[in-house]
């Protein structure tokens, strides 16, 4: 927090600086006030659904995005039966997810299903899984109904599979989308959309995603670009290849090819080389999305980050490895776009300031759409470089969120934290 702190204030004065610093904390810790759902324009076809409740409202400025309100925080009462689960489990909540059996730290000594329970998350990590209490800092997120008892989470030889609390009052009620759809509406944070119309696919081309588990921004890509041309998806994970076919596959693209690789080895030292897959000779691509590796900073809600200092100070070293693998696989006239969930200045702009000192051939391009903020002072980026970059921080109008302001006036503003640069290879 500290690193962080010192990051994020830079050049707007102490006073403003302290204050922007403290939003930025209480937003974190929080959920969107909404739910981003990107439709998949690629397929032509009509359905018939059932009438909904929910309210649905078109994105503005963005065709293929619908936005769909998250009520919250609601008031609800906590329970003396309580379950405690992982932070990480304890964000999907607020989220709008029942809590999987894995996600279960600690519950109620004699619990069996169907008994109703108040649901914490464990802040700091401290919970040891099976207990029956904890008295750690956690924070309620809801009340649900028990689908299994304790014996089954916690005493069988195999880990306990499936939903093991159906949550029946969220502390934020969000739409639930399971089975809904999936091939043609698909669950994804807005500045993850921005990303790909910024990239600009067109069809017939060939594109890199070069660390796209678990593949949205993959699929949107091919999705722009009618499913026509060559989108190829590089993870160094293999279990998260398969995560990128089967949500390829659900989604009806044809077009992407994934492939388990380390991106930062996919430049070939035979140009002459003729292979489907990585490594690829130089400038074998007409765009690349480069969504780096990063600390993850600007994900919501997290309401306790467990990164140390070290880790933190870790990825910028394996974004620049990445970048020079981008820019040699890049043909002349290419596009380049570099994007994170985070919001330190040392892997958002400082990364700008470095790839534009170290490869002269590349120049910074204006963005469409441009919905976020300008790009923050302290990394030397005079300012109409700023403005050509875009930066998400909801810390900026946290206030406006927590008003009666209308759902689409605020769409833009109350997202994770996120950063785009796009860059000419010229």
């Amino acid at each position: 927090i500290t690193k962080m702190r010192r990051l994020v204030l830079t050049a707007v004065g102490h006073q403003e600086a302290e204050h922007r610093f403290h939003k930025l904390l209480s937003c974190l810790s929080h959920p969107p006030s909404y739910t981003c759902v990107r439709a998949s324009t690629h397929l032509m076809c009509s359905s018939s659904a059932e009438e909904v409740s929910v309210q649905i409202l078109p994105h503005p400025r963005i065709a293929d995005v619908l936005i769909l309100p998250v009520e919250g925080p609601r008031p609800v009462k906590q329970l003396s039966s309580e379950v405690v689960v992982g932070a990480q489990c304890g964000s999907a909540v607020l989220r709008g997810a029942h809590v999987f059996a894995p996600g279960i730290l600690g519950s109620p000594k004699y619990m069996k299903a169907g008994d109703l329970v108040s649901v914490f998350s464990d802040l700091e990590g401290r919970c040891t899984r099976g207990a029956t209490s904890f008295q750690g800092k956690k924070v309620f997120v809801g009340n649900g109904v028990a689908e299994m008892d304790r014996s089954t989470i916690f005493c069988t030889d195999e880990p306990a599979r499936g939903i093991g609390i159906r949550m029946v009052e969220p502390l934020y009620r969000s739409p639930s989308f399971d089975g809904v759809l999936p091939s043609l509406v698909f669950l994804q944070n807005l500045p993850s959309v921005v990303v790909g119309h910024v990239l600009g696919p067109r069809p017939g081309e060939r594109i890199l995603d070069m660390c796209a588990a678990p593949g949205g921004k993959t699929c949107h890509i091919a999705a722009l670009m009618g499913d026509q041309g060559e989108v190829v998806a590089l993870d160094r994970i293999r279990n998260k290849i398969d995560r990128i076919r089967q949500n390829a596959q659900m989604l009806h693209l044809q077009s992407v090819q994934a492939h388990c690789f380390n991106s930062t080895q996919a430049v070939s030292s035979d140009p002459a080389q003729e292979t489907e897959g990585p490594p690829f000779p130089p400038e074998s691509f007409d765009r690349v999305l480069l969504d780096a590796p990063c600390s993850g900073l600007g994900q919501r809600p997290n309401m306790g980050s467990t990164w140390s200092l070290k880790e933190i100070c870790s990825y910028q070293p394996l974004q620049r490895k990445l970048f020079h693998a981008a820019v040699r696989l890049l043909k002349k006239g290419g596009v380049l776009v570099y994007s994170t969930c985070t919001v330190t200045l040392a892997e958002n702009e400082e990364q700008v300031a470095w790839a534009l000192d170290t490869f002269p051939c590349l120049s910074l391009q204006p963005q469409e759409p441009h919905i976020g903020a300008e790009g923050m002072p302290g990394a030397g980026l005079p300012p109409e470089q700023l403005r050509l970059l875009q930066r998400f921080s909801p810390e900026l109008s946290w206030e406006q969120t927590e008003t009666t302001a209308p759902l689409p006036c605020r769409a833009d503003s109350d997202t994770i934290g996120f950063f785009i640069a796009k860059f000419l290879k010229n």
